[in-house]
């Protein structure tokens, strides 16, 4: 398994689904993690990691937010080596059919925290000599997918985000990932029917839908040392949709 031993890794959105389970995988392997959400759910996700877990409050496009977020971590953990940017909304929706709300909800939190978080990260792991940023954007970033216009607007953005960040911090000692999840069987996806549901697996060439877990498997191999060489890669995790 991949050594992320007594790093200090934050996870955003960790309350439920992939982010709970990236950061309850990042404290079985020795990590201290730092939950964040604005579910309050996410604190109960923190204590079951005693201490070495810390929940923050957080609405990852609120600026301030994020330098509390900073602040509360270097005060317990004195470091920050990992940030997962994983919070995000998803709410379909047509182009004609999204008005300025709509749009206003999947930018701030799809991509103005996503940014924030890596402008916030990068300046303290430039200090402690190095870090690591994983952007959790979607396989709608890598196609044209209909009827989902803001949600898959802002995941193109953060797909350029990353590749850009990866340069601009490669000679920092900072590794900048994204990767691109399908399908995945999480609370975002919504109540569907089975109906609905079989027809999700069966757009998937595995004819299975995703789970959190292999997810999280994915975001601690990036985080880890054995990625070491890894920047500015678009890792795709999707059952083969392609």
């Amino acid at each position: 398994m991949a050594n992320v031993q007594d790093k200090v890794v934050i996870v955003t959105g960790a309350a439920s689904g992939q982010g709970a389970a990236e950061a309850k995988l990042f404290a079985e392997q020795g990590a201290k993690v730092v939950v964040t959400d604005i579910d309050e759910r996410g604190e109960e996700i923190a204590a079951r990691f005693g201490g070495r877990g810390l929940f923050v409050r957080h609405d990852v496009g609120d600026e301030a937010g994020w330098g509390e977020v900073m602040r509360q971590t270097l005060d317990r953990f004195e470091q920050i080596d990992v940030l997962v940017n994983n919070a995000g909304v998803f709410k379909p929706a047509s182009l004609t059919d999204t008005d300025v709300p709509l749009w206003q909800l999947h930018y701030r939190a799809n991509q103005l925290g996503v940014f924030l978080g890596m402008r916030a990260a990068s300046e303290i792991m430039v200090k402690n000599g190095g870090g690591v940023i994983i952007n959790v954007c979607s396989n709608a970033a890598l196609n044209n997918v209909p009827g989902i216009f803001a949600y898959a607007s802002t995941k193109w953005a953060v797909r350029g985000m990353s590749k850009l960040a990866a340069s601009e911090f490669a000679a920092l000692g900072i590794r900048v990932n994204s990767i691109y999840p399908g399908i995945i069987d999480t609370p975002m996806l919504g109540q569907n029917s089975a109906e609905q549901l079989n027809h999700y697996k069966g757009m998937i060439p595995m004819q299975r839908l995703g789970t959190p877990d292999e997810v999280a498997r994915l975001v601690l191999f990036l985080a880890s040392d054995e990625a070491s060489y890894i920047t500015g890669a678009e890792v795709t995790i999707d059952g083969g949709i392609g």
